[in-house]
């Protein structure tokens, strides 16, 4: 939090980036990979896009995709290929430009979540699969983020629920495809092998409790189709009536006019 009592996102970013490094953070990074590697294996197009706090955590690398964007907020040093500088809700790319857009973290950690969505919505082409990952308020987790005063870390993301995201999706035109919670330690540190051990075999392959440290939803954008357009008037369609005006016929039909004093 900043003097002036408004949140300064970039700081957190780079919290929330190096927190990566630590033990639960590698942990969790590395079940968040296996996750989307097995969900989007199946996957080919054109283009993948991974939006997020960094762009140090590759995800989804399994796909086959000819091109992989990924987006950074901050500009750094020597920033490699296919890394554009930009902030999660206004991306620099055209719409229905990409097949696969994953959201990695993105609405937790931006001042305009629903503008994350949308954005994303709109560079997604028809039929296109978005992968949004967020923590979970309903879990350890959740308690841990309202219990502590620091926010550092995940600590200083939104939470958002996952019922609201799969709503917001629904209404930008999505198909939930798959939702599910994961990642079932503590929010410790330290937390001991034996007591992950256990935790992760009594949760590990629930996927009705949302207790996991994170969600993650798979939802397909829908394609509408077009109304047809009324056919415009053509000159073959436009009959001339002797004694009277022209005037226009569809399908054949027209408007039978009389001239003055004539019978049939």
């Amino acid at each position: 939090m900043s003097k002036s009592g408004a949140i300064d996102y970039p700081e957190r970013h780079e919290t929330f980036e190096r927190w990566f490094g630590t033990p639960l953070g590698r942990a969790l990074l590395a079940d968040q990979r296996r996750m989307l590697d097995h969900e989007l294996s199946h996957l080919t197009g054109a283009r993948q896009l991974q939006v997020g706090v960094s762009h140090r955590l590759p995800l989804a690398t399994g796909t086959d995709f000819a091109q992989r964007i990924m987006t950074t907020p901050r500009w750094y040093p020597h920033i490699p290929d296919g890394v554009a500088v930009c902030d999660a809700h206004e991306l620099p790319f055209p719409g229905d430009s990409m097949d696969l857009v994953v959201l990695h973290h993105s609405a937790d950690f931006s001042r305009y979540p629903h503008d994350v969505l949308r954005d994303a919505a709109r560079v997604l082409r028809g039929e296109g699969t978005i992968a949004l990952i967020g923590f979970n308020p309903v879990s350890l987790w959740g308690v841990r983020k309202l219990a502590s005063r620091h926010r550092d870390g995940p600590w200083g993301g939104r939470f958002m629920l996952r019922g609201r995201m799969e709503d917001w999706l629904h209404l930008l035109g999505f198909n939930v495809e798959a939702s599910v919670t994961r990642f079932f330690r503590l929010p410790l540190q330290r937390s001991g092998r034996k007591a992950r051990s256990r935790l992760d075999a009594k949760l590990g392959g629930n996927r009705i409790l949302p207790v996991g440290a994170y969600y993650c939803i798979l939802a397909k954008k829908r394609v509408y189709a077009g109304i047809p357009r009324k056919p415009a008037w053509r000159q073959a369609k436009v009959i001339s009536l002797s004694g009277t005006r022209t005037i226009g016929a569809s399908r054949g039909c027209a408007r039978r006019q009389y001239a003055p004093g004539k019978t049939d």
